[in-house]
């Protein structure tokens, strides 16, 4: 099976973290829109893409297919001290240097996966580093809407997120251009995942980069949306899990899903939820995927399990709730 998951940080993580147990063909499709940490710090003094999120995904593949692996330890290893590299990961500092080296993002990031023995690909979403332009309400005595730019900024906002735009730094006023092997990737996959992540700056960014949303519509592929735990505060504070996927529907009214996995203990509302995913074409496939020594964090064995059935199911099956599945075999 050929899986392509989109997103990024550390709900990413736990789509990849689960999908290597169900199959070794997994590219991930990243986010480059960071603009805060140590990747912030690389953009803005090189011009190049943010890398933090797609080491992250290179670490995560790595760590998934070998366990602990030394490469994959260094990659994510932070310097301390208070000097010029304080705060920097290896391995961001690594993919920087491939980045300038070879010219090329996508074949440095396939040289770093060579490096750490990933059979998976990391690619990223587009191939120039794009900003996310928020309108965000409650903000003013008046609760106009204002308009902040920045990842960190939407992310940490303690009003009220509306919806997302994305801009293209390097071309004031241009259109974000999507990976093409990122496109080919979604086009050619037997299945695709959206979340889990932060909401508005890891999962729907993908949407609104035009390329990657055409191919979104067009492939074949069986389309699976992983809702959060908990919701994000600052970003999604306050946000039932229903809610999330009328956010996804208003900034891709176009899109249809096929499923819709979340967490039972997180759903005071089975049915709306199921009426949420109907809006997406979707059922919703409601299970015990939360790690129960984690707080927010999904256990891999269980959403490995979950993704199976997803993806696996037959005509006259029945959720685990007890509702009956419309859904034809899936190959």
């Amino acid at each position: 099976m050929k899986a392509v998951a989109l997103g990024g940080g550390h709900g990413l993580q736990a789509t990849l973290t689960a999908l290597r147990r169900v199959t070794t063909d997994v590219t991930a499709v990243v986010t480059v829109a960071d603009d805060g940490g140590s990747s912030g710090r690389l953009r803005r003094e090189l011009g190049l893409l943010p890398p933090g999120d797609l080491r992250q995904a290179l670490a995560t593949l790595a760590d998934a297919e070998h366990g602990e692996s030394l490469w994959a330890e260094v990659f994510q290893h932070r310097f301390g001290g208070n000097g010029a590299l304080t705060g920097h990961a290896v391995g961001n500092l690594v993919l920087a240097g491939l980045f300038e080296v070879l010219g090329d993002p996508v074949a440095a990031l396939d040289e770093a996966r060579r490096l750490l023995g990933v059979s998976g690909r990391v690619l990223p979403m587009s191939c120039e580093p794009l900003d996310i332009e928020a309108e965000v309400t409650g903000l003013s005595n008046d609760d106009e809407p204002t308009t902040i730019r920045g990842q960190v900024a939407v992310a940490s906002t303690p009003g009220q997120v509306r919806r997302i735009e994305l801009r293209t730094p390097g071309r004031p006023g241009g259109e974000p251009a999507a990976c093409p092997e990122a496109v080919d990737a979604v086009l050619g996959a037997d299945a695709v995942f959206l979340g889990p992540g932060s909401w508005f700056t890891s999962v729907l960014p993908h949407l609104l980069v035009p390329g990657l949303h055409d191919a979104l519509l067009r492939t074949r592929a069986r389309k699976v949306v992983i809702l959060n735990l908990i919701p994000q505060p600052g970003e999604t504070a306050g946000f039932s899990p229903e809610r999330h996927l009328h956010v996804l529907f208003q900034h891709a009214p176009e899109l249809r899903v096929d499923v819709v996995i979340a967490d039972r203990g997180s759903v005071p509302a089975p049915a709306r939820l199921r009426d949420a995913a109907g809006q997406l074409g979707a059922r919703a496939l409601l299970a015990d995927v939360a790690d129960p020594n984690e707080q927010g964090l999904h256990d891999p064995d269980a959403l490995a399990a979950c993704v199976r059935e997803a993806l696996g199911r037959h005509a006259g099956a029945e959720d685990r709730d007890g509702r009956e599945s419309r859904e034809g075999p899936w190959r």
